[in-house]
Protein backbone atom coordinates (compact mmCIF):
# COMPACT_ATOMS: atom_id res chain seq x y z
CA UNK A 1 0.00 0.00 0.00
CA UNK A 2 1.53 3.31 -1.02
CA UNK A 3 1.15 6.34 0.73
CA UNK A 4 1.62 10.13 -0.44
CA UNK A 5 2.16 13.15 2.27
CA UNK A 6 0.10 16.04 2.24
CA UNK A 7 2.74 17.67 3.85
CA UNK A 8 0.88 19.82 6.43
CA UNK A 9 1.55 20.27 9.90
CA UNK A 10 -1.21 19.29 12.23
CA UNK A 11 -1.79 21.79 14.79
CA UNK A 12 -4.87 21.21 16.70
CA UNK A 13 -6.71 18.94 14.83
CA UNK A 14 -6.36 21.08 11.72
CA UNK A 15 -4.42 21.04 8.58
CA UNK A 16 -2.36 24.06 8.13
CA UNK A 17 -0.04 24.98 5.32
CA UNK A 18 3.07 27.59 5.05
CA UNK A 19 5.02 29.26 2.20
CA UNK A 20 8.26 27.80 3.11
CA UNK A 21 8.87 24.42 2.61
CA UNK A 22 11.49 21.37 2.37
CA UNK A 23 11.62 17.64 1.15
CA UNK A 24 12.30 14.48 2.26
CA UNK A 25 15.00 12.79 1.21
CA UNK A 26 13.80 8.80 0.45
CA UNK A 27 16.24 6.23 -0.52
CA UNK A 28 14.12 5.45 -3.28
CA UNK A 29 10.40 6.65 -4.72
CA UNK A 30 9.25 10.27 -5.46
CA UNK A 31 10.43 13.30 -3.07
CA UNK A 32 7.58 14.70 -0.93
CA UNK A 33 7.41 18.29 0.39
CA UNK A 34 6.51 19.40 3.71
CA UNK A 35 5.45 22.69 5.33
CA UNK A 36 8.45 24.32 7.63
CA UNK A 37 7.35 25.26 10.77
CA UNK A 38 7.17 28.57 12.23
CA UNK A 39 7.05 30.16 15.97
CA UNK A 40 3.74 31.87 15.18
CA UNK A 41 2.72 27.79 14.79
CA UNK A 42 4.80 26.76 17.97
CA UNK A 43 2.56 29.26 19.95
CA UNK A 44 -0.56 28.36 18.47
CA UNK A 45 -0.07 24.65 19.33
CA UNK A 46 1.15 25.22 22.47
CA UNK A 47 -2.11 27.79 23.11
CA UNK A 48 -4.29 24.96 21.77
CA UNK A 49 -2.33 22.09 24.27
CA UNK A 50 -2.46 24.40 27.53
CA UNK A 51 -6.40 24.52 26.63
CA UNK A 52 -6.63 21.28 26.25
CA UNK A 53 -5.24 20.51 29.45
CA UNK A 54 -7.80 21.88 31.51
CA UNK A 55 -9.92 19.43 30.25
CA UNK A 56 -7.24 16.19 29.46
CA UNK A 57 -5.11 16.77 32.52
CA UNK A 58 -8.42 16.39 34.97
CA UNK A 59 -9.76 13.67 32.94
CA UNK A 60 -10.32 9.75 34.15
CA UNK A 61 -7.89 7.49 33.82
CA UNK A 62 -10.10 4.97 32.26
CA UNK A 63 -11.10 7.80 29.68
CA UNK A 64 -6.70 8.08 28.91
CA UNK A 65 -6.48 4.60 29.31
CA UNK A 66 -9.73 4.31 25.83
CA UNK A 67 -7.68 7.05 24.00
CA UNK A 68 -4.24 5.24 24.07
CA UNK A 69 -5.81 2.06 22.70
CA UNK A 70 -7.64 3.84 19.79
CA UNK A 71 -3.79 5.65 18.87
CA UNK A 72 -2.74 2.05 18.52
CA UNK A 73 -5.65 0.60 16.73
CA UNK A 74 -5.31 3.39 14.08
CA UNK A 75 -1.87 3.07 14.07
CA UNK A 76 -2.31 -0.69 13.04
CA UNK A 77 -5.00 0.33 10.70
CA UNK A 78 -2.53 1.99 9.28
CA UNK A 79 0.40 -0.87 9.29
CA UNK A 80 1.33 -1.10 5.39
CA UNK A 81 1.00 2.41 4.66
CA UNK A 82 3.71 3.47 7.72
CA UNK A 83 6.23 0.72 6.70
CA UNK A 84 6.06 1.85 2.79
CA UNK A 85 6.49 5.56 3.45
CA UNK A 86 8.48 4.39 6.81
CA UNK A 87 10.92 1.81 4.51
CA UNK A 88 11.09 4.83 1.81
CA UNK A 89 11.86 7.63 3.89
CA UNK A 90 15.05 5.43 5.95
CA UNK A 91 15.94 3.03 4.38
CA UNK A 92 14.78 0.73 7.19
CA UNK A 93 14.31 -2.95 6.03
CA UNK A 94 10.23 -3.60 6.22
CA UNK A 95 10.57 -6.38 8.68
CA UNK A 96 12.36 -3.67 11.37
CA UNK A 97 9.38 -1.12 10.70
CA UNK A 98 6.88 -3.96 11.48
CA UNK A 99 8.77 -4.99 14.64
CA UNK A 100 9.26 -1.24 15.59
CA UNK A 101 5.29 -0.25 14.64
CA UNK A 102 4.01 -3.38 17.04
CA UNK A 103 6.77 -2.00 19.80
CA UNK A 104 4.82 1.41 19.09
CA UNK A 105 1.32 -0.10 19.72
CA UNK A 106 3.08 -2.02 22.51
CA UNK A 107 4.16 0.58 24.74
CA UNK A 108 0.52 2.26 23.83
CA UNK A 109 -1.50 0.05 25.40
CA UNK A 110 0.89 -1.18 28.01
CA UNK A 111 1.02 2.21 29.71
CA UNK A 112 -3.30 2.00 29.03
CA UNK A 113 -2.93 -0.51 31.72
CA UNK A 114 0.01 1.06 33.70
CA UNK A 115 -2.90 4.07 34.21
CA UNK A 116 -6.00 1.56 35.11
CA UNK A 117 -3.69 0.00 37.79
CA UNK A 118 -2.87 3.32 39.45
CA UNK A 119 0.34 2.70 40.79
CA UNK A 120 2.15 5.61 39.38
CA UNK A 121 -0.34 7.78 41.47
CA UNK A 122 2.03 6.88 44.41
CA UNK A 123 -1.27 7.59 46.60
CA UNK A 124 -0.01 8.43 50.20
CA UNK A 125 -2.37 9.01 53.26
CA UNK A 126 -1.06 10.10 56.18
CA UNK A 127 -4.52 10.27 58.37
CA UNK A 128 -5.66 13.42 61.06
CA UNK A 129 -4.82 13.72 64.44
CA UNK A 130 -6.76 16.07 65.99
CA UNK A 131 -5.98 14.55 69.63
CA UNK A 132 -2.23 14.68 69.47
CA UNK A 133 -0.19 16.99 71.74
CA UNK A 134 1.26 19.56 71.78
CA UNK A 135 -0.18 19.93 68.14
CA UNK A 136 -2.81 18.25 66.04
CA UNK A 137 -1.67 16.64 62.84
CA UNK A 138 -4.13 17.61 60.17
CA UNK A 139 -4.93 14.89 57.53
CA UNK A 140 -2.88 14.96 54.90
CA UNK A 141 -2.95 12.86 51.64
CA UNK A 142 -0.48 12.84 48.45
CA UNK A 143 -1.38 12.50 44.60
CA UNK A 144 0.63 12.83 41.37
CA UNK A 145 -0.09 15.13 38.73
CA UNK A 146 0.44 16.14 35.03
CA UNK A 147 2.74 19.11 34.77
CA UNK A 148 0.88 20.83 31.51
CA UNK A 149 2.15 20.25 28.27
CA UNK A 150 4.89 18.41 26.84
CA UNK A 151 7.47 19.25 24.12
CA UNK A 152 8.55 15.91 22.28
CA UNK A 153 11.90 15.71 19.34
CA UNK A 154 11.12 12.97 17.10
CA UNK A 155 14.29 10.59 16.89
CA UNK A 156 16.31 9.78 13.83
CA UNK A 157 17.11 6.23 14.57
CA UNK A 158 13.48 4.88 15.30
CA UNK A 159 10.97 6.85 13.29
CA UNK A 160 8.18 5.15 15.20
CA UNK A 161 8.95 3.98 18.85
CA UNK A 162 10.49 7.32 19.50
CA UNK A 163 9.15 9.85 17.52
CA UNK A 164 5.67 11.16 16.61
CA UNK A 165 3.33 8.17 19.05
CA UNK A 166 6.57 6.91 20.41
CA UNK A 167 7.27 6.79 24.40
CA UNK A 168 7.67 10.13 25.23
CA UNK A 169 4.07 10.58 23.46
CA UNK A 170 2.43 7.52 24.90
CA UNK A 171 4.37 8.17 28.38
CA UNK A 172 3.04 12.10 28.78
CA UNK A 173 -0.47 10.89 27.46
CA UNK A 174 -1.27 8.22 29.90
CA UNK A 175 -0.40 10.97 32.81
CA UNK A 176 -2.90 13.46 31.46
CA UNK A 177 -0.08 15.71 29.00
CA UNK A 178 -0.65 17.80 26.10
CA UNK A 179 2.34 16.83 23.58
CA UNK A 180 3.35 19.04 20.98
CA UNK A 181 5.65 16.83 18.02
CA UNK A 182 8.53 18.79 16.83
CA UNK A 183 8.68 16.15 14.08
CA UNK A 184 12.00 14.85 11.99
CA UNK A 185 13.18 16.01 9.01
CA UNK A 186 14.64 12.63 8.62
CA UNK A 187 11.10 10.88 8.44
CA UNK A 188 8.58 14.04 7.92
CA UNK A 189 6.04 11.31 5.77
CA UNK A 190 6.30 8.44 8.53
CA UNK A 191 5.78 11.47 11.45
CA UNK A 192 2.63 12.53 8.84
CA UNK A 193 0.87 9.22 8.94
CA UNK A 194 1.38 8.07 12.51
CA UNK A 195 0.20 11.61 13.34
CA UNK A 196 -2.93 11.12 11.36
CA UNK A 197 -3.95 7.95 13.29
CA UNK A 198 -3.79 10.16 16.56
CA UNK A 199 -5.81 12.75 15.07
CA UNK A 200 -8.46 10.00 14.21
CA UNK A 201 -8.30 8.99 17.44
CA UNK A 202 -8.89 11.94 19.02
CA UNK A 203 -12.17 12.81 17.29
CA UNK A 204 -13.31 9.48 17.73
CA UNK A 205 -12.71 9.43 21.41
CA UNK A 206 -14.36 13.15 21.81
CA UNK A 207 -10.80 14.12 23.10
CA UNK A 208 -9.71 18.19 23.08
CA UNK A 209 -8.01 18.78 19.57
CA UNK A 210 -5.69 20.38 21.56
CA UNK A 211 -4.23 17.31 23.37
CA UNK A 212 -2.03 16.94 20.06
CA UNK A 213 0.34 18.81 17.38
CA UNK A 214 2.57 17.95 14.71
CA UNK A 215 5.03 20.83 13.69
CA UNK A 216 7.18 19.39 10.88
CA UNK A 217 10.71 20.72 11.16
CA UNK A 218 12.82 22.18 8.67
CA UNK A 219 14.35 24.69 11.15
CA UNK A 220 16.50 24.72 13.86
CA UNK A 221 14.32 28.00 14.90
CA UNK A 222 11.17 25.46 15.52
CA UNK A 223 13.49 23.49 17.89
CA UNK A 224 14.19 26.78 20.06
CA UNK A 225 10.61 28.43 19.91
CA UNK A 226 9.43 24.94 21.19
CA UNK A 227 11.29 24.64 24.23
CA UNK A 228 11.61 28.40 25.19
CA UNK A 229 7.55 28.48 24.78
CA UNK A 230 6.70 29.54 28.46
CA UNK A 231 3.47 26.69 28.49
CA UNK A 232 5.57 23.96 27.74
CA UNK A 233 6.16 22.14 30.77
CA UNK A 234 9.03 19.62 30.04
CA UNK A 235 10.49 18.35 27.14
CA UNK A 236 11.41 14.67 25.46
CA UNK A 237 14.49 14.40 23.12
CA UNK A 238 16.47 11.71 21.64
CA UNK A 239 19.36 12.77 19.16
CA UNK A 240 22.60 13.67 19.18
CA UNK A 241 24.53 15.30 22.42
CA UNK A 242 25.64 18.50 21.20
CA UNK A 243 21.78 19.05 19.64
CA UNK A 244 20.63 17.82 23.31
CA UNK A 245 22.92 19.55 25.34
CA UNK A 246 22.03 23.12 23.43
CA UNK A 247 18.23 22.24 23.81
CA UNK A 248 19.22 21.26 27.56
CA UNK A 249 20.90 24.81 27.90
CA UNK A 250 17.77 26.82 26.30
CA UNK A 251 15.52 24.96 28.80
CA UNK A 252 17.76 25.88 31.75
CA UNK A 253 17.89 29.46 30.71
CA UNK A 254 14.29 30.47 30.61
CA UNK A 255 13.05 32.52 32.81
CA UNK A 256 11.01 29.26 34.11
CA UNK A 257 13.41 26.34 33.90
CA UNK A 258 11.72 23.17 32.92
CA UNK A 259 12.91 19.53 32.69
CA UNK A 260 14.50 18.42 29.77
CA UNK A 261 15.06 14.87 29.63
CA UNK A 262 17.88 13.81 26.67
CA UNK A 263 18.83 10.66 25.67
CA UNK A 264 22.31 11.74 23.82
CA UNK A 265 24.74 9.01 23.66
CA UNK A 266 26.60 5.92 24.92
CA UNK A 267 28.95 3.60 23.69
CA UNK A 268 27.63 0.77 25.81
CA UNK A 269 31.14 -1.09 27.13
CA UNK A 270 31.20 -4.65 27.49
CA UNK A 271 33.79 -6.01 29.53
CA UNK A 272 34.94 -9.65 28.72
CA UNK A 273 36.34 -11.34 31.90
CA UNK A 274 39.03 -13.87 32.39
CA UNK A 275 37.29 -17.00 32.32
CA UNK A 276 35.10 -16.66 29.17
CA UNK A 277 37.99 -16.48 27.12
CA UNK A 278 37.03 -20.68 26.55
CA UNK A 279 34.12 -18.79 24.16
CA UNK A 280 35.88 -15.93 23.23
CA UNK A 281 35.19 -17.04 19.24
CA UNK A 282 31.41 -17.19 20.27
CA UNK A 283 31.36 -13.80 21.73
CA UNK A 284 33.21 -12.38 18.99
CA UNK A 285 29.89 -13.15 16.55
CA UNK A 286 27.91 -12.21 19.05
CA UNK A 287 29.20 -8.84 19.51
CA UNK A 288 29.66 -7.64 15.63
CA UNK A 289 25.64 -8.82 15.07
CA UNK A 290 25.01 -6.42 18.07
CA UNK A 291 27.52 -3.77 16.75
CA UNK A 292 26.56 -4.09 13.49
CA UNK A 293 22.53 -4.66 13.54
CA UNK A 294 20.56 -1.87 11.95
CA UNK A 295 23.73 -0.24 10.52
CA UNK A 296 25.29 0.38 14.06
CA UNK A 297 22.29 3.07 14.75
CA UNK A 298 20.97 1.82 17.85
CA UNK A 299 21.62 4.07 21.20
CA UNK A 300 22.59 0.44 22.50
CA UNK A 301 25.29 0.29 20.08
CA UNK A 302 28.12 -1.99 21.93
CA UNK A 303 30.93 0.02 20.55
CA UNK A 304 33.78 -1.11 22.44
CA UNK A 305 34.92 -4.46 24.06
CA UNK A 306 37.57 -4.31 26.97
CA UNK A 307 39.25 -7.22 27.39
CA UNK A 308 42.70 -8.79 29.37
CA UNK A 309 45.18 -9.69 27.38
CA UNK A 310 45.82 -13.45 27.31
CA UNK A 311 45.91 -15.99 25.08
CA UNK A 312 42.27 -16.14 23.52
CA UNK A 313 42.67 -12.54 22.90
CA UNK A 314 43.98 -12.94 19.37
CA UNK A 315 41.17 -16.07 19.21
CA UNK A 316 38.60 -13.32 19.85
CA UNK A 317 39.92 -10.56 17.32
CA UNK A 318 40.05 -13.55 14.78
CA UNK A 319 36.66 -14.27 15.04
CA UNK A 320 35.44 -10.89 15.24
CA UNK A 321 37.31 -10.01 12.25
CA UNK A 322 36.08 -13.02 10.34
CA UNK A 323 32.37 -11.97 11.47
CA UNK A 324 32.63 -8.62 10.08
CA UNK A 325 33.78 -9.34 6.92
CA UNK A 326 30.47 -11.06 6.01
CA UNK A 327 28.49 -8.03 6.60
CA UNK A 328 27.54 -5.97 3.74
CA UNK A 329 26.81 -1.87 3.17
CA UNK A 330 24.03 -0.33 5.04
CA UNK A 331 21.95 2.47 4.59
CA UNK A 332 21.99 4.90 7.21
CA UNK A 333 18.91 7.07 8.16
CA UNK A 334 20.16 9.96 6.59
CA UNK A 335 23.26 11.87 4.76
CA UNK A 336 24.10 13.66 7.84
CA UNK A 337 24.44 10.57 10.12
CA UNK A 338 26.46 8.70 7.04
CA UNK A 339 29.11 11.61 7.28
CA UNK A 340 29.19 11.95 11.11
CA UNK A 341 30.23 7.70 10.89
CA UNK A 342 32.38 8.84 8.64
CA UNK A 343 34.24 11.83 10.53
CA UNK A 344 33.66 9.42 13.52
CA UNK A 345 35.97 6.80 11.47
CA UNK A 346 39.04 9.01 10.55
CA UNK A 347 38.96 10.08 14.09
CA UNK A 348 39.30 7.03 15.35
CA UNK A 349 41.56 6.18 12.89
CA UNK A 350 43.95 9.08 13.18
CA UNK A 351 44.86 8.88 17.27
CA UNK A 352 48.23 7.54 18.29
CA UNK A 353 48.58 4.12 19.64
CA UNK A 354 44.76 3.03 18.00
CA UNK A 355 45.49 0.64 14.61
CA UNK A 356 42.99 -0.57 12.11
CA UNK A 357 42.30 -4.61 12.70
CA UNK A 358 38.98 -4.07 10.33
CA UNK A 359 38.80 -1.40 7.26
CA UNK A 360 36.57 -1.28 4.83
CA UNK A 361 34.97 1.54 2.35
CA UNK A 362 31.61 3.73 2.60
CA UNK A 363 30.63 6.35 0.99
CA UNK A 364 27.47 8.47 0.13
CA UNK A 365 24.31 6.81 2.70
CA UNK A 366 25.85 3.74 3.21
CA UNK A 367 28.11 2.53 6.23
CA UNK A 368 30.33 -0.44 6.01
CA UNK A 369 31.54 -1.48 9.72
CA UNK A 370 35.10 -1.56 10.81
CA UNK A 371 37.24 -2.44 13.93
CA UNK A 372 40.03 -0.70 15.31
CA UNK A 373 42.26 -1.71 19.24
CA UNK A 374 44.20 -0.34 21.28
CA UNK A 375 45.64 -0.45 24.84
CA UNK A 376 44.39 0.55 28.45
CA UNK A 377 47.23 2.66 28.77
CA UNK A 378 46.16 4.60 25.63
CA UNK A 379 42.49 4.93 26.31
CA UNK A 380 43.14 6.43 29.87
CA UNK A 381 45.48 8.62 28.00
CA UNK A 382 42.86 9.67 25.01
CA UNK A 383 39.41 11.06 26.30
CA UNK A 384 38.52 11.25 22.45
CA UNK A 385 38.70 7.22 22.28
CA UNK A 386 35.31 7.04 24.79
CA UNK A 387 33.40 9.43 22.10
CA UNK A 388 30.10 7.28 20.65
CA UNK A 389 30.54 6.76 16.74
CA UNK A 390 27.12 6.15 16.16
CA UNK A 391 27.52 3.25 13.12
CA UNK A 392 29.07 -0.18 13.03
CA UNK A 393 32.12 0.89 14.27
CA UNK A 394 34.16 -1.59 17.13
CA UNK A 395 36.98 -0.85 19.21
CA UNK A 396 38.85 -3.35 21.48
CA UNK A 397 40.97 -2.37 24.45
CA UNK A 398 43.27 -4.68 25.24
CA UNK A 399 43.87 -4.45 29.34
CA UNK A 400 47.12 -6.21 31.04
CA UNK A 401 45.36 -6.98 33.91
CA UNK A 402 42.37 -6.78 36.19
CA UNK A 403 43.93 -3.69 37.94
CA UNK A 404 43.91 -1.71 34.69
CA UNK A 405 40.75 -3.16 33.59
CA UNK A 406 38.59 -1.41 36.61
CA UNK A 407 40.74 1.71 36.00
CA UNK A 408 39.14 1.57 32.52
CA UNK A 409 36.05 1.17 33.65
CA UNK A 410 36.11 4.00 35.97
CA UNK A 411 37.54 6.26 33.29
CA UNK A 412 34.05 6.12 31.34
CA UNK A 413 31.76 8.91 31.30
CA UNK A 414 28.06 8.41 31.75
CA UNK A 415 26.44 4.80 29.72
CA UNK A 416 23.01 3.78 28.90
CA UNK A 417 24.18 -0.09 29.46
CA UNK A 418 27.31 -1.95 30.66
CA UNK A 419 27.87 -5.49 29.95
CA UNK A 420 29.93 -8.05 31.77
CA UNK A 421 30.65 -11.37 30.30
CA UNK A 422 31.55 -14.15 32.63
CA UNK A 423 31.86 -17.22 34.19
CA UNK A 424 31.57 -18.54 37.64
CA UNK A 425 35.05 -18.13 38.23
CA UNK A 426 34.96 -14.77 37.50
CA UNK A 427 32.56 -14.06 40.59
CA UNK A 428 35.03 -12.17 42.62
CA UNK A 429 35.99 -9.87 39.45
CA UNK A 430 32.54 -9.19 38.70
CA UNK A 431 32.22 -8.01 42.34
CA UNK A 432 34.79 -5.65 41.77
CA UNK A 433 33.81 -4.51 38.82
CA UNK A 434 29.95 -3.87 39.53
CA UNK A 435 30.52 -1.56 41.94
CA UNK A 436 32.09 0.83 39.10
CA UNK A 437 29.84 0.17 35.90
CA UNK A 438 26.74 0.52 38.43
CA UNK A 439 27.71 4.25 39.02
CA UNK A 440 28.48 4.40 35.20
CA UNK A 441 24.69 3.35 33.52
CA UNK A 442 21.59 2.47 33.55
CA UNK A 443 21.13 -0.79 32.69
CA UNK A 444 23.94 -3.48 33.82
CA UNK A 445 23.68 -6.87 31.45
CA UNK A 446 25.60 -9.97 32.60
CA UNK A 447 26.16 -12.32 29.42
CA UNK A 448 24.23 -10.84 27.06
CA UNK A 449 24.11 -8.12 24.33
CA UNK A 450 22.47 -4.46 24.93
CA UNK A 451 20.66 -3.88 21.66
CA UNK A 452 17.31 -4.73 22.29
CA UNK A 453 15.35 -3.05 24.82
CA UNK A 454 12.70 -4.51 26.70
CA UNK A 455 9.49 -2.19 27.09
CA UNK A 456 8.57 -3.31 30.74
CA UNK A 457 7.64 -2.08 34.48
CA UNK A 458 11.66 -2.27 35.41
CA UNK A 459 13.58 -1.36 32.24
CA UNK A 460 15.30 1.79 33.06
CA UNK A 461 16.92 3.66 29.49
CA UNK A 462 19.20 6.48 30.33
CA UNK A 463 22.08 6.86 32.78
CA UNK A 464 24.76 9.62 34.40
CA UNK A 465 25.56 12.49 31.41
CA UNK A 466 26.08 12.05 28.44
CA UNK A 467 23.63 9.13 27.87
CA UNK A 468 21.20 11.27 29.54
CA UNK A 469 20.69 14.66 31.05
CA UNK A 470 18.58 13.26 33.68
CA UNK A 471 20.46 9.90 35.87
CA UNK A 472 16.75 9.49 37.93
CA UNK A 473 14.90 8.91 34.69
CA UNK A 474 13.78 6.70 31.70
CA UNK A 475 12.92 6.91 27.98
CA UNK A 476 11.65 2.76 27.91
CA UNK A 477 9.28 1.60 30.26
CA UNK A 478 6.29 2.33 32.93
CA UNK A 479 8.73 4.62 35.04
CA UNK A 480 9.04 6.73 32.06
CA UNK A 481 5.59 8.24 32.80
CA UNK A 482 7.58 9.94 36.22
CA UNK A 483 8.97 12.61 34.10
CA UNK A 484 5.86 14.10 33.40
CA UNK A 485 4.04 13.87 36.78
CA UNK A 486 4.74 15.68 40.03
CA UNK A 487 3.56 15.25 43.75
CA UNK A 488 0.43 17.45 45.53
CA UNK A 489 -0.04 16.98 48.87
CA UNK A 490 -3.91 18.32 49.73
CA UNK A 491 -3.87 18.67 53.32
CA UNK A 492 -7.35 18.63 55.06
CA UNK A 493 -9.71 18.91 51.85
CA UNK A 494 -13.13 18.15 52.20
CA UNK A 495 -14.56 15.30 49.93
CA UNK A 496 -15.80 17.69 47.41
CA UNK A 497 -12.86 19.28 46.49
CA UNK A 498 -10.57 15.80 46.68
CA UNK A 499 -9.42 14.42 43.59
CA UNK A 500 -11.23 11.46 42.81
CA UNK A 501 -8.42 9.40 42.92
CA UNK A 502 -7.89 10.24 46.30
CA UNK A 503 -11.10 9.76 47.17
Amino acid sequence: MSFTPHGKHIIAGEYVATDQTFTNKPVHGPVSHFSVGTAELVDRACQAAEAAFWHYGYSMREERATFLHAIADEIEARAEAITFIGSLETGLPEARLQGERGRTVGQLRLFAAHILAGDYLDRRRDAALPERKPVPRPDIRLLQRPVGPIAVFGASNFPLAFSTAGGDTASALAAGCPVVVKGHEAHPGTSEIVAEAIRTAIVKCGVHPGVFSLIHGGAHEVGRELVEHPLIKAVGFTGSLAGGRALFNLCAARPEPIPFYGELGSINPMFLLPAVASRGEHLARGWVGSLTAGAGQFCTNPGVVILIDGKATQAFVDAAVSALATVGAQTMLTEGIASAYRAGRDRMADNMGVYQLFTSSCEQRNATPYLFATTGEAWLANDVLGEEVFGPLGLIVTVKDLGELLLVAHSLAGQITCTIHMDEADTEAAQNLLPIVERKAGRILINGFPTGVEVCDAMVHGGPYPASTNFGATSVGTMAIRRFVRPVSYQNLPDELMPPDLR
